[in-house]
């Protein structure tokens, strides 16, 4: 048995020796992301660990877990102008790889993924802090990435529901069924500490059918540099709809991104703190054809 034993723990040596240090890991990361893993940047790929495609830092619907308090004019919460009200707006949402084909570089190629996210406010003015919306995302992106270049196209689902305690005030509260299909194409360019995206959206199925088919989507993210433990990130994101006769959606984030990194110097990004302010057709599925507008702050967490 001692012999056994004495044999099993030469062995366990052995393999820690020929593993190799436990830093060669991630790949050199572009600034806007995490990069992926060494044993995963090139050939074939099945349910990868790491996105190609960097999410946006300001637009307020991207998949993404968050949570924010925002004060502002909503004027459907709080009658009759919305002024002055405060709510919280949270988000759980993710991204899983399914498989990616590995390109010529080391992170780059083309991936497939399925993502779901649900996006909640609550109105903080409320005796119980009613949730006021749901939007609940299920959705399909291919992303691929090429030197500083990306591109997105995503089909995806939205349903949006109002909160029970919401229904039951007693001022009465007009309800949208609504929930639409759509097919989004984005594409991204980095230029040094700038990135550039912009796309659109059509809507192919809408219920109700008054609800217009198409967006177009532009932005712009500026960081401070290749992310080490600290560096400042800010964006603003832009949005016209066909709904509102085109007018603009704007939406403005700005703070520090927070990151960990790894033994050999590459970040694993973990969170960012950001400013918030937002001006133009709401975002809340239920509230679309309203006009609200808010400042306030967010922590975003991203693993």
């Amino acid at each position: 048995m001692k012999r056994r034993w004495g044999q099993l723990a030469s062995a366990s040596g052995v393999l820690f020796c020929l593993a190799g240090p436990a830093h060669a890991q991630t790949i050199e990361a572009p600034r806007c992301g995490t990069g992926v893993h060494e044993a995963e940047a090139f050939g074939l790929v099945g349910f990868p660990q790491d996105e190609i495609f960097c999410p946006l830092i300001a637009d307020p619907k991207y998949p993404r877990s968050f949570a924010s308090l925002l004060r502002g004019t909503f004027p459907s919460i709080e009658k009759p102008s919305g002024k002055g009200t405060t709510i919280a707006s949270v988000g759980l949402g993710d991204f899983f790889g399914l498989v990616r084909w590995g390109g010529p570089r080391a992170g780059e190629g083309l991936q497939l993924d399925v993502v779901g996210a649900i996006f909640a406010q609550f109105d903080l003015d409320s005796a119980s802090n009613d949730l006021i919306n749901a939007d609940y995302i299920i959705g399909v992106p291919l992303t691929f990435r090429r030197r500083g270049f990306s591109m997105m196209a995503r089909v995806y689902h939205q349903s949006s529901h109002l909160g029970d305690e919401f229904l039951l005030r007693s001022s009465p509260i007009q309800r949208e069924n609504l929930s639409f299909e759509s097919l989004e194409l984005l594409a991204s360019q980095e230029i040094g500490p700038l990135r550039l995206y912009g796309g659109g959206e059509h809507l192919f199925r809408r219920d109700p059918d008054t609800v217009k088919a198409r967006l177009l989507h532009t932005g712009a993210e500026l960081r401070s540099g290749r992310a080490h433990l600290v560096q400042l990130v800010s964006g603003v994101d832009l949005k016209t709809t066909e709904q509102h006769n085109w007018a603009q959606a704007v939406s403005g984030r700005f703070g520090v991104e927070l990151t960990r990194p790894s033994p050999e110097g590459h970040p694993i990004r973990l969170v960012m703190i950001l400013v918030e302010l937002y001006k133009g057709p709401s975002p809340y599925g239920q509230f679309f054809q309203e006009d609200i507008s808010y400042v306030g702050a967010g922590i975003n967490f991203s693993l």
